[in-house]
């Protein structure tokens, strides 16, 4: 008789930021490796992970809420796993298991390459493993890799974060920043170009910091220009800069680098000058507008974005029309609004004057009011414009319906492209130039015109050659590839 082995699947669930979404891919890949299989859409996987964020109030709720609707799945099936992991098991590693003892396993943001051999301890135990550690064990972009998207990457070039803004639970969880080094950043962005991608976002806590582990304060600058020297790399983005820390050489690097796209991510958070120093931010509202002034003076087609919170402890209403004062003279492209919620294990937490929940909620409808119209005017002034569009296979989630393709401009803004046509539309990772012919406050409509331009790229092929062979995106080898990046470094005596 000849005994078979089921293979078990998987899902990771991303519950957070860029940097939840890169770890994500990490864990996949994780799980790939150790054998795994993702399991086909609609199915229920074999292992559930949670990947989870603690920055707001709803992600706790989100994910007790899940892990709540998944007693019965357990109680039915014991060899059902579930696995959760990210910033909240970080945060709530003693009390994950006391709110849902079902789960298996609980690890941290620092520990990400164990969740395999946990899995498989917890099921040759019968019991949950809970692995939490303070320190980084290894930087994710080492570990194996499973992406979504054959034409678009995640690349960190640091972990953690210096600052010690009141409302932010990062740094307790992710640690101080550390750096990798440029050699290794441009090796693995080498290697996935060499795989078909031509769109990379380099991510951080705080980007703009890169290089200060080192002793090389012009870092990232430099970085940026490096990348513009990788042939086949098309589009290169990054998160999240800190206004504090965002330099001229910087903006620079962004204009004469021509694969760096023209959008700039700035979180603003507050326009008061008073809520900003209670935040500890450490700029104050008019060095943030010098900044967006002197990009756009460099980048006059950048489309800027922000974050913006609104109903910190002690925001008066005096405070609150000073954030709708620069929202309107920032003319943010987009921006993405939160309601304050109060964060244990934050200062902000502790501090008097808690605004009550209807305040904060009236506020926040009068600002997401404005920011929409901003940037709805904001789109309006790309109307007529011929631009070029990378597609992409997961950004429009009714295309099929409404018979249209959806990418993203070189700013970022999305994309949705009418294609009544007969010949096969572009492939996800191929470039369309095309016409703007309406525009809504967060996405454009265009036009392909009578004869579609469209630019077949390296990354299509990669996608064609997925779907042909029906098998799993390849794990990012590491690479040596040489290219230069003149960083110095400062040694330690």
């Amino acid at each position: 008789m000849v005994m078979t082995t089921k293979v078990r699947s998987y899902e990771v669930k991303t519950f957070g930021c860029q940097m939840n979404v890169h770890d994500s891919e990490r864990l996949a890949g994780l799980l790939q490796d150790a054998g795994y299989v993702a399991a086909p859409e609609g199915v229920d996987a074999d292992i559930l992970v949670f990947n989870t964020c603690a920055v707001r109030e709803n992600a706790d709720n989100k994910l007790y809420g899940n892990l709540g609707q998944l007693v019965e799945r357990k109680q039915a099936n014991p060899d059902f796993q579930i696995a959760v992991g990210g910033c909240l098991a970080q945060k709530d590693k003693d009390t994950i298991l006391a709110k849902a003892p079902w789960v298996d396993v609980v690890f941290g943001t620092h520990n990400i390459g164990s969740l395999p051999v946990l899995l498989e301890r917890a099921r040759h135990n019968n019991e949950a493993q809970v692995e939490i550690l303070e320190a980084l064990e290894t930087f994710p972009s080492d570990l194996p890799t499973k992406r979504d998207s054959t034409y678009s990457a995640l690349v960190s070039i640091s972990v953690g974060c210096n600052n010690t803004c009141t409302f932010c639970i990062v740094p307790s969880l992710r640690g101080k920043e550390r750096d990798r080094r440029p050699g290794e950043i441009l090796s693995e962005i080498q290697a996935l170009v060499d795989q078909g991608v031509i769109e990379i976002t380099l991510l951080g806590q705080n980007v703009n910091t890169y290089g200060v582990e080192f002793g090389d304060r012009g870092a990232f600058a430099k970085l940026l220009r490096a990348c513009g020297q990788i042939e086949g790399l098309e589009r290169v983005r990054f998160t999240s800069p800190h206004p504090a820390a965002f330099t001229d050489d910087v903006i620079s690097a962004m204009a004469e680098t021509e694969n760096v796209m023209p959008q700039l991510h700035m979180p603003l958070q507050s326009g008061s000058d008073k809520i900003l120093k209670a935040m500890k931010r450490s700029y104050r509202s008019e060095k943030f507008l010098g900044i967006l002034d002197r990009v756009r003076t460099q980048i006059p087609d950048a489309a800027i974005s922000t974050d913006i919170i609104v109903g910190f402890p002690g925001e008066t209403e005096e405070d609150f029309q000073e954030t709708l004062r620069v929202v309107r003279e920032a003319k943010f492209a987009i921006a993405y609004t939160f309601q304050y919620s109060k964060r244990p294990g934050t200062p902000a937490a502790e501090l008097p004057d808690q605004l009550p929940k209807s305040v904060v909620q009236e506020r926040y409808e009068r600002l997401l009011e404005l920011v929409n119209h901003t940037a709805w005017e904001e789109n309006q002034k790309q109307v007529g414009k011929r631009i070029e569009v990378l597609i992409g296979n997961s950004e429009g989630r009714k295309d099929d319906q409404t018979n249209r393709l959806t990418g993203r401009a070189r700013d970022n803004r999305l994309v949705h492209i009418d294609w009544n046509r007969e010949e096969a539309p572009p492939r996800p990772g191929d470039l369309i130039w095309v016409e703007v012919r309406d525009a809504k406050p967060y996405f454009l409509i265009a036009d392909p015109g009578s004869e579609p331009q469209v630019i077949r790229t390296r990354a299509g092929d990669a996608f064609d050659a997925l779907e042909a062979a029906s098998c799993d995106i390849p794990v990012v080898p590491s690479s040596s590839a040489g290219i230069s990046l003149d960083v110095s470094v400062k040694k330690n005596s």
